[in-house]
């Protein structure tokens, strides 16, 4: 079989098997990690203020609180984070539009050299540039791409970001309040409640990592009952200081 032939006519085995887990996490990894970070922080926030002798009615007020404060922070912090890059990748693209706009023959020479910088022969990147440079739009997407290292029709919304974290955190949070509004007066429903949320936000995210899923998930187990053990230590003893 020819190198043409070869190419045309994958092998079975590489065409079936060739495929690679979503290394950038696509909406899963900020969804689990936005659900995560709810639920450490709010089952932290009521433990403090189960560990200073709090009444329930106090405890839920204090998760309420916090799944409101920790959702509208998120959602702030994310929007301004993703405008704000949007922005200056904006930017950055004008300025390259009015480059190409200018001085076509400097640009086209400057692509032409990245490929002859990357082993093809100086001939064929220079007929390689010119074909891509012939469609302004593409052009402009080929030099963000190479360099840039972004994709102009791929921008990131801001808005999506915003309520996807608001959301995100907001049901996280919520896990540790649902034992308290179903009725429970005690802590422990709650705090058995939201490590069981863990650990499977810690199973889900194996999904974009290379670790198992329970080593994932007794992670972050760990973590969070560490976190909530800690400031429910502190609030012992802020209570008994207080108190």
């Amino acid at each position: 079989m020819s190198v043409l032939e070869a190419v045309a006519t994958p092998h079975i085995a590489h065409r079936d098997n060739h495929t690679h887990r979503d290394v950038n996490g696509g909406w899963l990894r900020p969804a689990v990690f936005g659900a995560m970070d709810g639920l450490v922080s709010n089952v932290a926030l009521m433990t403090g203020v189960a560990g200073g002798a709090a009444a329930p009615g106090t405890i839920v007020i204090a998760g309420l609180a916090g799944l409101a404060a920790g959702a509208f922070s998120m959602a702030a912090g994310e929007y301004t984070s993703v405008a704000s890059q949007r922005e200056l990748v904006l930017a950055e693209l004008d300025v390259e539009r009015r480059e190409l706009h200018k001085h076509p023959a400097d640009e086209l020479a400057e692509l032409a050299a990245l490929y002859e910088s990357r082993g093809v022969e100086p001939k064929l990147a220079l007929e390689v540039a010119m074909q891509l440079s012939r469609d302004p739009e593409q052009a402009l997407e080929i030099h963000a791409r190479e360099e840039l290292g972004i994709d102009p029709s791929d921008l990131p919304s801001p808005m999506v970001a915003a309520v996807s974290s608001f959301g995100s955190f907001a049901l996280g949070a919520l896990l540790p309040l649902l034992p308290y509004l179903l009725g429970a007066t005690s802590l422990w429903p709650a705090v058995l409640l939201a490590l069981a949320g863990l650990f499977a936000c810690g199973a889900v995210v194996a999904r974009v990592t290379a670790r198992s899923w329970w080593f994932s998930g007794l992670r972050q187990l760990f973590l969070g009952a560490a976190a909530a053990g800690v400031t429910y230590a502190l609030g012992i003893a802020f209570g008994t200081a207080l108190g």
